[in-house]
């Protein structure tokens, strides 16, 4: 490639309304021009999670506006972009719609190719707008709505190598939240509490550690910090204090077993390259988790990678980068693509999670 490729990308798969300009230049490095994200937090805090309804509402409100501030921040005008990218699944089915819609108007209006992205390949390729990653290597992907291994072979060649076979980690640090009236969003919450804790005051279990292969599960931990709630009731402060970090330390020693597999049999895969591990989605930001990462990267000699939080989170600039990736493998025009509720990024793979109409989750 002679010439940079600058692309918009718009993410809307959540409650998190986005726009972003990237580009690429000839020797491979990105550079982000605009990342613009507008939450939704104060919309959704009184129920207690994401009400998919009002999520699409305020994306159709605000996502015109946040794409003119792209480009405004981006200093480019439409003679400047390349192609427009946008999420178009998985996700709330009514904010992917809104997203994917605007940005075929976009495309349309200007001219401009259309790249439907799979939002989990945004997270997938993060680390090389980052770190500018060579190929293969391995990702945990930890959010609100997945958990799982996979490697990344290439652009569209993921194979999934472990998954929950229940909730995601950051259901369960939701729901956990939710439980013990710590608010929402469940994560950080969570994690503030579990600084002031004892995470030896409370016994509960590791879902599938005793088992081999890299499946995850924290239903049965959620259960289990319920039970133990309702058995030490009533609750004082430093009691939910003591249970979010005996939670969170729980959700840590899983992460970092299976991780360690994962690092294994990427060895016995590439036993040629250094291991990798990205680990990428919102719940990158807990502290606990990252440093038992940190901890298993110095035991292993495994490389850890970790985007900066601004890019862990949903956003649109990794929207923008998997479709400069994209176009990296020829002309794309996916005007016609429709949103897509479920994608999973290993399409070969059996299904684990919901595998009716909508098609597998995971």
């Amino acid at each position: 490639m002679s010439s940079p490729l600058t692309v918009l990308g718009i993410e809307t798969s959540c409650d998190e309304t986005a726009a972003a300009v990237v580009s690429r230049t000839p020797e491979g490095r990105g550079h982000i021009l605009s990342n613009v994200i507008r939450s939704q937090v104060d919309e959704h805090a009184e129920f207690g999670g994401v009400v998919p309804e009002i999520a699409a509402r305020a994306h159709i409100e605000i996502l015109d506006g946040l794409i003119a501030k792209a480009m405004r921040e981006a200093d480019l005008g439409w003679d400047g972009i390349d192609a427009v990218a946008a999420t178009a699944g998985p996700g709330l089915i009514g904010g992917v719609i809104v997203g994917l819609l605007t940005a075929r108007a976009v495309a349309a209006a200007s001219g401009k190719p259309l790249i439907a992205v799979n939002h989990l390949e945004g997270h997938a390729l993060t680390a090389r707008l980052t770190d500018s990653l060579d190929l293969p290597y391995l990702l945990l992907l930890v959010s609100g709505g997945h958990t799982q291994f996979l490697l990344v072979e290439g652009v569209g060649q993921y194979r999934r190598l472990g998954s929950t076979i229940d909730d995601a980690i950051g259901e369960a640090f939701d729901k956990t939240a939710k439980l013990l009236g710590l608010g929402f969003p469940g994560g950080p919450a969570v994690e503030k509490m579990a600084a002031a804790g004892d995470p030896a005051a409370f016994r509960l279990p590791r879902p599938l550690l005793d088992r081999p292969g890299l499946d995850m599960s924290f239903a049965g931990l959620k259960t289990a910090v319920r039970n133990a709630a309702y058995q030490a009731a009533p609750l004082s402060d430093r009691a939910v204090a003591d249970l979010c970090a005996a939670f969170q330390q729980a959700v840590a020693d899983v992460v970092g077993e299976k991780s360690r597999r994962a690092i294994d049999h990427f060895r016995d895969l590439h036993p040629d390259r250094e291991p990798v591990l990205v680990i990428a989605g919102g719940v990158a930001a807990n502290s606990a988790i990252r440093g038992r990462l940190e901890e298993l990267g110095q035991e292993t000699g495994a490389r850890l990678v970790a985007p900066p939080h601004a890019l862990c989170t949903d956003n649109a600039a990794m929207i923008a980068w998997a479709g400069i990736e994209r176009m990296l493998l020829g002309p794309v025009d996916d005007r016609h693509v429709a949103p897509r509720p479920r994608w999973p990024l290993d399409a070969s793979a059996d299904a684990v999670l919901g595998s009716g109409r909508k098609g597998a989750k995971a």
